[in-house]
């Protein structure tokens, strides 16, 4: 019959693997991996006691193990529903909805090229300018542009406008 003690042992150094699990995904302060230490030492001392061989392999479990386990599943705590909202990453819907709006305006300012329109104000080189209706701050690309002239859109960014007057 196999000793309690080795049993024992065991058991512990698996509670303190599954206890460091734990503590990656539940906030404690630490009030885990200190239990998770205190189930690792108690199963390392156990095991030793029913021999130096097992005593030995624990150790060498926990010292392995114990890390392993705990930054893998830290690697994929941002993968996971739980991690998510720990870490407060905004959710998969918002997520989408973010990127389709900014989709959105990337192509409404792609449209913008090749629109003409009017200079609002001196662009010497950066102005306003009127396209559609619309006021939206330019940078003249080719050469200063009076208030008044004509302009003609050549490249729309998220950032930039850059226009040059139409000839």
């Amino acid at each position: 019959m196999t000793d309690p003690t080795l049993l024992w042992g065991i058991a512990l150094i698996l509670v303190a693997l599954l206890l460091v699990a734990v503590e990656v995904f539940v906030p404690s302060g630490g009030i885990i991996a200190v239990v998770s230490g205190a189930a690792a030492i108690a199963g390392v001392v156990l095991m030793w006691r029913h021999d130096p061989v097992w005593g030995v392999s624990g150790l060498l479990a926990v010292i392995v193990l114990g890390p392993a386990v705990f930054f893998y599943l830290l690697s994929i705590l941002p993968n996971t529903r739980a991690g998510r909202l720990l870490i407060g990453a905004e959710p998969d819907e918002d997520r989408m909805e973010r990127e389709l709006a900014e989709q959105r305006r990337r192509d409404e300012r792609a449209a913008l090229v090749g629109a003409e329109g009017v200079a609002l104000t001196d662009l010497r080189p950066i102005g306003k300018v009127n396209i559609d209706g619309n006021r939206y701050e330019a940078l003249a690309i080719t050469r200063a542009i009076d208030q008044g002239a004509r302009v003609r859109v050549t490249d729309a960014s998220m950032h930039e406008l850059k226009v040059r007057p139409v000839e």
